[in-house]
């Protein structure tokens, strides 16, 4: 498996695993993000600003992430410089349970390390406990629970340093 920044040509197959992932939670009566949030406009912009990662099998786009340097939203106390964050983690379903998750995690706890960051923190729907076991089971603490609007997120961090 190869993990590297996506190039602005990846945007459409970014947008296709979120939406895909979308649909999945959605199906299961998770939905989770906007059509504008995962559209191709937003991903293309996103990519070409250097925020989506991509886990590639051969040419295949089987898993994304988006890797930012700031995240004012969820994580507003935490002073600039001192982390990175991970956000829209997705894997295509037929990819799902293989380890791909893992791999995108341990290409952003590298990465925040190279860029001299702290911490790699990220936030999920606190009540997701599946995708919660798997942020611990990798290494992530429990930061705290936030509330934002009527959903509640749980933050989790890491050390960058392995």
């Amino acid at each position: 498996m190869n993990i590297q920044e996506a190039r602005p040509s990846d945007a459409p197959m970014i947008a296709s695993v979120l939406q895909d992932a979308a649909r999945w939670l959605a199906d299961g009566g998770r939905a989770l993000w906007s059509g504008a949030d995962i559209g191709h406009e937003r991903v293309l912009q996103d990519t070409s600003a250097g925020l989506f990662h991509v886990a590639l099998d051969g040419e295949q786009v089987v898993g994304v992430m988006k890797f930012e340097l700031a995240d004012a939203y969820f994580w507003p106390e935490i002073l600039p410089g001192t982390s990175a964050f991970i956000h829209k983690l997705a894997i295509r379903r037929a990819w799902a349970k293989k380890g791909v998750s893992i791999e995108l995690l341990t290409y952003a706890r590298a990465r925040a390390q190279q860029l001299g960051r702290a911490y790699l923190r990220l936030d999920c729907v606190a009540d997701r406990q599946g995708l919660r076991k798997l942020y611990e089971d990798f290494g992530f603490t429990l930061h705290s629970v936030v509330q934002k609007g009527a959903t509640s997120f749980a933050r989790y961090e890491i050390p960058a340093a392995q």
